[in-house]
């Protein structure tokens, strides 16, 4: 089952168009900044977008900040969304359920889905970055490379720093992805899935900014999603790092199982 559900969203066009379209961005970006040698100045725009001018190879991180705010989440929360209720929609959940497979082995087919279609988005957005930022803006004539501390990383320790990036970000649009699949098994509407999974996520940003929240602030699923710039420190700046993963896991393991414990349930009819 869960090669089956694989296969079908590897072999969508929408999967690929979707991860083409959160790379596109990023590559105009660097476009631009190459064509110009303008960026924000530092503490303005997306972070790293000001470093990457003289060094290309910071561009990942640079990358995935621009796609962090909207535009990956809004296409996690539509494959999330999609993953129970498009089916319902299209009148074949039943159909799925009357063969021999349970409705426990249904969902976590589903869900690994979304995680592959997760990582490889974040992935690929990563990967473009550094190709974009070395072919178009280069990369530092040394071979170490500047943190925010304003000391210097070696190739390898930037290696890591940027793989523990792509998955702490990863791991944060595992959240967005279990809001939208509890959601998914609610509605038979995927588009209300998605909208009501995105709703849930403004508003979590909007009380992250506002004072009145700060009893509550510290624990908003959107609190800790830029605590990955940390790792570009030195030292390294772990506090942030290490609540927001506890933040996101205690989110996707209560929102996963609330997902479970009605889709088990739950009456199909579609």
């Amino acid at each position: 089952m869960i090669v089956m559900e694989l296969r079908r969203q590897l072999a969508r066009p929408r999967t690929w168009t979707t991860i083409a379209m959160l790379c596109l961005l990023p590559a105009i970006v660097a476009v631009f900044l190459a064509l110009t040698k303008i960026g924000p100045r530092p503490g303005q725009g997306p972070t790293f977008l000001s470093a990457v001018l003289g060094n290309g190879a910071l561009y990942p991180a640079a990358a995935l900040g621009i796609v962090l705010p909207f535009f990956l989440p809004i296409a996690v929360a539509v494959v999330a969304g999609e993953a129970v209720a498009g089916e319902a929609t299209a009148g074949t959940l039943r159909y799925l359920l009357v063969r021999p497979v349970g409705r426990t082995r249904l969902l976590v087919a589903k869900l690994v889905s979304i995680l592959v279609f997760t990582l490889v988005s974040v992935l690929a957005v990563a990967v473009t970055g550094y190709v974009a930022g070395v072919s178009l803006l280069g990369t530092s004539s040394s071979a170490t490379t500047t943190t925010l501390s304003g000391t210097t990383l070696t190739t390898s320790a930037l290696a890591w720093r940027t793989a523990l990036m792509v998955l702490y970000i990863g791991w944060s649009m595992v959240g967005v992805a279990a809001v939208s699949l509890l959601l998914s098994t609610l509605t038979d509407s995927p588009l209300a899935a998605a909208l009501g999974g995105l709703a849930a996520l403004v508003a979590s940003s909007v009380l992250v900014a506002l004072d009145a929240a700060g009893g509550v602030r510290d624990y908003l699923p959107t609190r800790y999603w830029l605590a990955w710039v940390d790792l570009f420190r030195d030292p390294v700046l772990w506090h942030d790092v290490e609540r927001g993963v506890l933040v996101q896991t205690a989110y996707v393991v209560v929102l996963l199982g609330a997902a479970w414990a009605n889709f088990a349930t739950r009456d199909i009819t579609s």
